[in-house]
């Protein structure tokens, strides 16, 4: 079949619909080419000792990535904190940080592949106007990141609303993902200058939650929220009470981070290196009531980061997988082998069953594994209950920063091609070349994990920002 075109030309019909089959196709691929190709190119890098089954980087995604030097400053004082002294001494300036995360994502869209989580993350992200916050939010959304803003907390719900709304007052964002971070050693939140314990920040955690279930009630913008709370010997023995009283605020995770010795050294307080990632592992499983399985699923090297991953019904949590039953060990093992990659975040449900078609289709063995592990979810959890309540999904996370003393001299010597051999600073090493949070460096053309950032990075960069953009501008002579 043709049809006529001018000047007596004709053209097959059939062109456009073989077009329109190809881009179909390309778009229901399960996996992106460039995606698998970056994760394939993440894998060859990691160090022998984390490649094992349950290693998720390279196989479903490439990892996280974070921005830096866009913001440095923040409005509240913590003990510890891993910015450099000079941080706070930076203005906020909303032209320099859309600048900065176009130049930083171009080059992680390039190296890294079209698909990644990112954190906006500095100072305090709400110290920037609405208009630029949302700015940065679409520039990652266009280098196909997931973005999520990195806050203490201590904001207002109008601030939500000019970021989720444009000045028509019309919805600019589907969804947002906020990270808010509370704990007993973050000074200066409004209301509450000095808390005396973590209890006495749950009302402004449940505040900061609300605040996002308001925005989708009064505009219809979803939200993933995570709960970040760093962990020093003069909390930890709350921290199992934070997740028996927060679990159902609304948060999707809660991710702690045992202290470290990093950023402005004025703001150490404790012998940090006396909590052990055990302790505080420890403490996680008290709030949640059960063991957490972090060895079902790996994200870089364990003695950097455990990850749970899971739901509550009512009261009680369960994994998504036990890494001492085998039979989850082989729903595991097919996702990794065939689903690995898929980007699940950020996609319309459409697009996305489409993807899960193609990938059933050609492996029908999925659905035989699937229903298994439904089934096993389902009795483990109890029909009754999952009748009663609905089903939460909650992560627990540890991610264990390292001291900027190891940190330095390691990456010195891999710079220069060098492998150390004192112990301390050969798992500094190790640990290093498996991180899983990347950022950015177009100046140079490096990407470097983030605990280069903060413990030998950070220093030189926020010293050069604080007179590129000083507090008090320099008059003219």
């Amino acid at each position: 079949m043709v049809e006529t075109v001018a000047e007596g030309r004709v053209r097959p019909r059939g062109r456009s619909v073989i077009t329109w089959l190809r881009r179909l196709e390309s778009a229901t691929r399960p996996v992106d080419p460039q995606t698998r190709e970056a994760m394939s190119r993440r894998w060859a890098e990691l160090p022998d000792h984390v490649r094992t089954p349950a290693q998720t980087l390279g196989r479903i995604a490439v990892g996280c990535e974070g921005t830096h030097g866009v913001f440095p400053r923040c409005n509240l004082a913590c003990t510890p904190c891993y910015h450099s002294r000079d941080a706070n001494r930076v203005a906020v300036n909303g032209a320099h940080t859309r600048r900065e995360v176009a130049a930083q994502f171009a080059m992680l869209r390039e190296r890294r592949g079209p698909r990644a989580h990112a954190q906006l993350i500095g100072g305090e992200v709400s110290l920037l106007p609405p208009e630029d916050h949302a700015a940065a939010l679409q520039i990652m959304r266009d280098h196909g990141r997931e973005p999520m803003s990195m806050t203490h907390g201590d904001i207002d719900y109008a601030y939500l609303e000019q970021l989720a709304t444009g000045p028509d007052g019309r919805r600019r964002f589907r969804r947002l993902s906020f990270a808010g971070h509370f704990d007993m050693l973050m000074f200066g939140r409004r209301g509450i200058e000095r808390p005396p314990d973590e209890a006495s920040l749950n009302p402004y955690r449940k505040r900061f939650a609300d605040m996002f279930a308001t925005l989708r009630r009064d505009h219809g913008v979803h939200s993933f929220l995570a709960h970040n709370m760093t962990v020093t010997p003069a909390n930890v023995d709350q921290v199992a009470q934070v997740i028996r009283d927060c679990h159902g605020y609304g948060f999707g995770m809660f991710s702690f981070q045992p202290a470290a010795f990093v950023g402005d050294d004025h703001r150490w307080h404790e012998t940090y290196r006396d909590l052990t990632g055990d302790i505080v592992w420890e403490q996680i499983e008290a709030g949640v009531g059960t063991r957490l399985p972090y060895r079902a699923l790996q994200v870089g090297d364990e003695r950097c980061n455990r990850t749970a991953y899971g739901f509550y019904v009512g009261e009680r949590w369960f994994p998504l997988l036990d890494d001492t039953d085998p039979a989850d060990l082989r729903v595991r093992d097919a996702y990794l082998r065939h689903l690995g990659g898929l980007n699940f975040a950020g996609r319309s449900v459409p697009l996305l069953t489409a993807k899960l078609v193609r990938v059933a289709a050609t492996h029908p063995s999925l659905l035989v594994l699937a229903a298994g592990w439904t089934a096993r979810r389902a009795r483990r959890a109890g029909l009754r209950s999952l009748l009663r309540h609905r089903i939460r999904p909650v992560a627990f996370t540890m991610h264990s920063f390292m001291d900027a003393a190891d940190v330095a001299p390691a990456w010195a010597a891999m710079q220069r091609g060098q492998e150390c051999t004192e112990p301390r600073l050969r798992a500094t090493q190790e640990r290093l070349r498996a991180c899983f949070y990347t950022m950015a460096h177009p100046e140079t053309g490096e990407l470097v994990p983030a605990c280069v950032q903060h413990a030998v990075l950070d220093p030189v960069e926020n010293a050069q920002l604080r007179r590129l953009l000083p507090l008090t501008p320099r008059r003219s002579a």
